[in-house]
């Protein structure tokens, strides 16, 4: 799991690795990181996928900078994430802020993204609440820091009743927070519904049933304005983030959807 020097930065990234395999390739949300994906790497390489996550800026082990940036600075990441690694085509994905980027890369590079999966996320900009909202947790974390008051309710919202509430609350106590230019970066993500329609690849669309973050109607709006977009399945009982609160479903969709694209 490398931190190397990627579109002019350091990125770290985790490969299960086989050049020969199809590649594919998960961001994760906000305030989470690359190891969300834990199972479905794990699963998705004992099927013969090449499997790459990673820590977008400011994230896990991803360094942010002092320079602001925008998911289509992410997604020019993810892109050069795949020159480094000498990978020509993906299918590229991610839960929320990862599904911004892959959005965006998708938009960038269509010749080099072979499918979308799209995860609780959205092509629309943050609403006026939302905003006011983001705006007040990240200055409550900045002035107080990672606090039961602030973090548990950010855990319900992500991560729902659940075990793993604990484990991330825990993880953001001892880790740097995604403040500053990455904050930045979500609550100022322009709006790309125009640009759906100019999608071309396979999409799969995945929420949870309980997600409090994403509107079901913006996941939807995703199943019809991209021309090859299937159905929006939801995860019962999850909230913000399947793959780590239901692996096993979650993991059944990709692997459906991966199967079906066949060898790329």
């Amino acid at each position: 799991m490398p931190l190397s020097y990627v579109n002019g930065r350091e990125l770290y990234f985790a490969d299960t690795g086989g050049d020969e395999n199809p590649a594919v390739l998960l961001g994760h949300g906000f305030f989470l990181d690359h190891t969300m994906f834990a199972a479905q790497a794990d699963a998705l390489a004992s099927r013969g996928y090449r499997v790459v996550t990673w820590d977008a800026r400011g994230h896990g082990d991803s360094p942010a900078g002092d320079a602001p940036f925008t998911y289509w600075d992410t997604a020019r990441d993810l892109i050069g994430l795949m020159d480094h690694l000498g990978i020509g085509n993906a299918v590229v994905g991610g839960l929320s802020q990862g599904g911004f980027t892959a959005l965006r890369a998708a938009l960038i590079a269509p010749h080099r993204v072979t499918g979308l999966l799209l995860l609780d996320t959205e092509a629309h900009p943050l609403s006026a609440e939302d905003h006011r909202d983001y705006t007040a947790l990240f200055g409550g974390l900045a002035e107080h820091g990672p606090v039961d008051e602030l973090l548990v309710p950010l855990s319900q919202q992500i991560i729902g009743d659940h075990p793993q509430a604990n484990h991330w609350r825990q993880r953001w106590k001892i880790r740097p927070l995604p403040l500053g230019s990455p904050a930045r970066c979500l609550l100022e993500r322009d709006d790309i519904t125009a640009r759906a329609g100019e999608i071309a690849c396979p999409t799969l669309l995945m929420r949870g049933s309980k997600d409090a973050s994403i509107p079901r109607e913006r996941m939807e709006f995703l199943s019809t304005a991209i021309p090859q977009a299937g159905p929006l399945h939801e995860v019962d009982g999850a909230a913000h983030a399947p793959p780590v609160t239901h692996p096993e479903e979650s993991t059944s969709l990709l692997v459906s959807f991966l199967d079906s694209l066949g060898r790329w």
